[in-house]
């Protein structure tokens, strides 16, 4: 085990855990609502540090990132734990259980950067699960890769406090982050959280300078109202600008919605057709197959600049980030 980060002891033992915005008061001997963090004798320590239960290679475009380094892969990274308990995760089985009924390996921060190098990939990328829980892992990880010139990039559900947030932007060059709904309600009922620290984590992270995408997956009869839709492309574009890329994803029945339908394509078309017309420049659909939602629209001339077949680029025609037409594309691509 390793002392986390962001945490104050309080009396009899117990501690206060600062690292988002659950604020769990732990006694001796427990965990927090991640049940990855314990108390060990009035000291919080992370029960996952160097200890990954997922850790594989997938194109930069699965996480997704259309704007981050494209045809590029990245070696992904988990542990098990997460600090929201969602009834849609497609990765129940590791963020929804205890460390110890997980089936881990031992593998130091510095083994992740030989692993990236011998798989000669140049970007890391933690994910998976959700990485705020293993975060001094993901902070060890990511000042070596730094230092390695290799990239490395967070897939998030924006529910972290402001301090160690800005602390890990210092190391991070893209962020995706999973805005799952602009109500509040939609956020305590599917995802046990709040809407109002993402947006805040949103806004972050835009000030840092860190690249970022945005996920929305759409469930049917929970958040794929036109209304709610409106008024969350509205957010971003109001607070984070017109570049900042926007996926729509479809929902498939999984972990506890089983019974829920999948989303039908009709809706993310019109999600990123909203988007589009209220001026975003960049807007995908994602989990479909749709050509159009798939590649990327130079915003100067409106033609495709990046075309992908699912999460393949099958052409890429930017030249240092310009097209052809001289207009420039928003992104980090090299």
């Amino acid at each position: 085990m390793k002392e986390a980060l962001y945490y104050r002891k309080l009396k009899d033992k117990k501690v206060q855990c600062n690292l988002c915005p659950h604020f769990c008061v732990i006694e001796n001997g427990e965990v927090g609502k991640c049940r990855v963090r314990q108390n060990v004798d009035g000291r919080l320590m992370s029960l996952v540090y160097g200890r990954p239960c997922s850790i594989a290679i997938d194109p930069i475009e699965k996480k997704p990132f259309y704007h981050f380094m494209p045809g590029q892969t990245a070696l992904g990274i988990a542990t098990a734990g997460c600090n929201f308990s969602c009834l849609n995760c497609q990765n129940a089985d590791i963020s929804q259980a205890e460390p110890e009924n997980v089936p881990s390996q031992k593998i130091s921060a510095l083994e992740v950067i030989h692993k990236a190098k011998k798989f000669n990939t140049k970007i890391i990328s933690y994910t998976y699960t959700e990485p705020t829980i293993f975060y001094e892992y993901m902070f060890d990880i990511a000042r070596l890769a730094r230092k390695q010139k290799i990239k490395n990039t967070a897939v998030t559900n924006g529910f972290i406090n402001e301090l160690p947030l800005k602390k890990i932007c210092k190391l991070l060059d893209g962020i995706n982050v999973d805005l799952k709904s602009i109500d509040d309600k939609f956020y305590k009922k599917v995802c046990g959280g709040r809407v109002n620290p993402v947006l805040e984590s949103l806004k972050i992270i835009k000030q840092e300078g860190v690249w970022m995408e945005i996920t929305n997956l759409i469930i049917p009869g929970l958040n794929d109202d036109l209304y709610s839709i409106r008024k969350l492309i509205s957010w971003i574009i109001n607070n984070l600008g017109y570049d900042v890329p926007i996926h729509f994803t479809a929902f498939f029945p999984t972990y506890k919605l089983l019974n829920t339908s999948p989303t039908p394509m009709n809706i993310l078309k019109k999600a990123r057709k909203i988007a589009l017309n209220a001026g975003a420049n960049y807007v995908y659909t994602g989990n479909i197959h749709d050509d159009e939602g798939n590649n990327t629209y130079c915003p100067n001339c409106k033609k495709p600049i990046i075309i992908r077949d699912g999460y393949k680029v099958v052409q890429n025609k930017l030249k240092k980030g310009k097209c052809g037409c001289g207009g420039t594309v928003a992104g980090v691509w090299r």
